[in-house]
């Protein structure tokens, strides 16, 4: 008898908490402003890269008063080796200075505030308010988008807003924080992009994609 959808959405939820128990936000930081900054940082770079980086700026400059009095071009020469640099720099000056105006210096806890801000989107938002504030949320990225498609954790979801709506309806609320990391660390461990290890995957019995993957690899 075929397991039922919901049944089969929990058991992956377990599988994933019992294979990746610590998982955590990957970025390092030690306040809200700088996951803020941090995570805006990391668009189209690995979050190793980005941790190198930011062990040296955190260094220098420490509040959102610090970064609002560098000029773009500055800040540039601080994170260069990262992509997109250029529009970084600029949006990270233009946040700063709109926190300080805006919110006293203090990053807000609502979405709408949060992308208000210069360089932050959806993604970045649920990221400060997930791992910062407590507050659930799931964000979307490129290894959350493969994993939950794969996995039919949400129905051919064509872009990451649609994903993140399916999977807040299907997930229970008080796992959304801690299921957003479980599918990244699935996703760079096992559910890789080109090659995914469904050979070792744990989750192999409840995946539709796996199983498909396995069965022609056999035939």
């Amino acid at each position: 008898m075929e397991m039922k959808a919901a049944e089969r959405r929990a058991k992956i939820l377990d599988a994933l908490e019992e294979h990746y128990p610590d998982a955590k936000c990957a970025l390092i930081h030690s306040n809200p402003f700088e996951l803020l900054v941090a995570t805006i940082l990391s668009a189209q770079c690995t979050d190793e890269r980005v941790n190198l980086v930011t062990a040296r700026l955190f260094q220098k400059y420490k509040t959102p008063q610090d970064f609002a009095r560098l000029t773009p071009k500055e800040l540039e020469e601080e994170i260069k080796e990262l992509g997109l640099f250029r529009n970084k720099a600029k949006n990270i000056v233009a946040m700063s200075q709109k926190l300080l105006l805006e919110y006293g210096g203090d990053v807000p806890k609502d979405r709408e505030s949060l992308e208000s801000l210069p360089g932050v989107g959806r993604k970045t938002a649920n990221v400060v308010l997930s791992n910062a504030f407590d507050i659930p949320a799931i964000a979307v990225d490129t290894h959350v988008f493969r994993v939950a498609n794969r996995l039919g954790l949400v129905s051919r979801a064509p872009n990451p807003l649609a994903v993140e709506r399916q999977l807040m309806k299907n997930i229970p609320k008080d796992r959304w924080s801690q299921a957003h990391h479980w599918l990244i660390h699935h996703g760079r461990q096992v559910c890789e992009a080109r090659k995914p290890k469904c050979d070792v995957c744990p989750l192999l019995p409840y995946c539709p994609e796996g199983k498909r993957r396995t069965m022609e690899a056999t035939n």
